[in-house]
C-alpha cells in the first residue's frame, strides 16, 4: 500500500472512532481479499472499504468500489463470518476520502451496498 492509501486508511479509523464504532481489525487480509476496517456499531458488525484519492481527476473516491470490488468484499466477509460460528447483523459501509488542499475530506457512507 502506498503512503496516500495509508493516511487515507489511518483518517478513516479515525473517523470510525469518532463516530463511536469499536475498530476489530484494520486489514484483515484472507487469500479471497482483503476488508480494511471491521468494526463494531452497536451489535452490527460492519465491514468497511476506504477508497482514497488525491485529486478530483477520476472522479470520487467512492467510486472506485466496483461491483467486481463489492463481491469481493462480500466474500471476504462471509470468510469472516463463518469463522465467527454465529449470526450477527451485518452492514457494509465506505469511506471516502479526498486529499485535496491542506484539509482532507472524509465522507462516510453508511449501508453503502448489501450482499
Amino acid at each position: 500500500m502506498d503512503d496516500l492509501g495509508r493516511k487515507g486508511e489511518e483518517l478513516a479509523a479515525r473517523l470510525c472512532t469518532e463516530r463511536g464504532l469499536s475498530i476489530l481489525e484494520l486489514n484483515h487480509r484472507t487469500r479471497l481479499g482483503e476488508i480494511d476496517i471491521i468494526a463494531k456499531d452497536g451489535d452490527v458488525l460492519v465491514f468497511i472499504e476506504v477508497k482514497t484519492r488525491a485529486g478530483s481527476a477520476y472522479g470520487a473516491p467512492f467510486e472506485a468500489v466496483t461491483l467486481k470490488k463489492r463481491q469481493k468484499i462480500r466474500t471476504v466477509a462471509l470468510s469472516y463470518l463463518k469463522k465467527l460460528k454465529k449470526e450477527v447483523p451485518v452492514r457494509f459501509d465506505v469511506i471516502s476520502v479526498s486529499m485535496q488542499g491542506k484539509e482532507p475530506f472524509l465522507e462516510y457512507i453508511q449501508d453503502a451496498f448489501e450482499v
